[in-house]
């Protein structure tokens, strides 16, 4: 049973930095990615970053780039998404989840089989 543990959420200025970690177990082998999305109130889930396990290819939202930088530990199977500069329209739940095999679209939330439970992030002005 795969299970996905986030963490590192909180509240933050903006302009300040956040790093969310996520923790994979059940996981059997490499052909998967590990991704976020985000949901903020009254919008839908909307995709932010996602890294290939295989070798390590990462895709980002534009809205994120340059900010937002993922990565992995493949010994730990844990993901991690540092983000700096962060904006008030950050603001949502942070969602890690995994995509196995590579069917369907990476940006979108149903491409994706397993899903944490989520995180708040609140970046004040």
């Amino acid at each position: 049973q795969v299970q996905l543990v986030e963490s590192g959420g909180g509240l933050v200025q903006a302009g300040g930095s956040l790093r969310l970690s996520c923790a994979a177990s059940g996981l059997s082998s490499s052909s998967y990615s590990m991704g976020w999305f985000r949901q903020a109130p009254g919008k839908e889930r909307e995709f932010v970053t996602t890294i290939s396990w295989y070798d390590g290819r990462t895709w980002y939202a534009d809205s994120v780039k340059g900010r937002f930088t993922i990565s992995r530990d493949n010994a730990k199977n844990t993901v991690y998404l540092q983000m700096n500069s962060l904006k008030p329209e950050d603001t949502a739940v942070y969602y890690c989840a995994v995509r196995v095999g590579y069917g369907g679209v990476l940006d979108r939330p149903h491409s994706y089989n397993y899903w944490g439970q989520g995180t708040q992030v609140t970046v004040s002005s």
